[in-house]
């Protein structure tokens, strides 16, 4: 997905940020639970060439200041919600296998449902993907009704290659800075429908800072169901 947006710079602007699937309530006769999966972070360095070289320094820390802010930052009406570390064994493959098909998945929504001019005919209205019927395994083992996947991926522009962007400026070339994806998921555990999808290719905040890990899991939980929505700010009177 990242390397879409390094050919394609304008892409965002017919994008729309997050999509539910028509018709969605939590139940109302009972209290429903959410499991967070470990968010799925990945930092680097973008080159000059366009080379993304991960930093395994810069990962670690982006994903302990996430993380926390999920914690901090999570409520939901009408569920609980509670956070699950990498489980082991067969559990863990079977995680590992389904993050990877959410990843696949959110990317096709991102491209054929939220950009609009490419969408696909029999998909241009509602939410109609799913992980398939086998992620209840994943209920099984978490006791979970919903399970919400999270996915974040910057590459900061090294001085190479932000020279190279004033050079490409000068010949009329769009040099993207960095890449700084981000999309966040929920699914029904039971059925493997998605529920609700966010995703944004030029999300804000530099995730190494708890400041901008703040603004990140802001812009990822955004449209959540159940989510609080904070009120604007009132302008003060004279």
């Amino acid at each position: 997905m990242a390397a879409i947006f390094l050919v394609m710079p304008t892409v965002a602007a017919a994008q729309e940020r997050h999509a539910v699937r028509p018709g969605f309530a939590y139940p109302k006769d009972r209290e429903v639970k959410i499991v967070v999966f470990r968010p799925d972070v990945r930092v680097g360095t973008l080159t000059a060439g366009g080379l993304d070289e991960p930093n395994a320094d810069w990962t670690a820390t982006a994903r302990t200041l996430i993380a926390a802010e999920i914690e901090r930052a999570h409520g939901v009406q009408g569920a609980t919600v509670s956070f699950v570390g990498e489980p082991e064994g067969e559990d863990g493959v079977r995680l590992a296998q389904y993050r990877a098909l959410f990843g696949a998945v959110a990317d096709a929504i991102m491209i054929h449902r939220l950009f609009v001019g490419n969408r696909l005919q029999s998909k241009k209205e509602g939410l109609d993907w799913t992980l398939g019927e086998g992620v209840s395994a994943l209920a099984d083992a978490t006791g979970a009704d919903y399970g919400l996947f999270l996915f974040t991926h910057d590459a900061y522009g090294s001085s190479g290659r932000k020279a190279a962007q004033i050079f490409g400026a000068m010949f009329g070339v769009a040099v993207i800075p960095g890449i700084h994806v981000g999309y966040a998921g929920l699914i029904d555990l039971k059925t493997g429908d998605v529920i609700w999808l966010n995703a944004d290719p030029q999300m804000g905040g530099d995730v190494r800072t708890p400041e901008g890990a703040q603004k990140r899991v802001g812009q990822l939980l955004d449209g959540l169901p159940g989510r609080p929505v904070e009120a604007p700010a009132t302008a003060k009177r004279n």
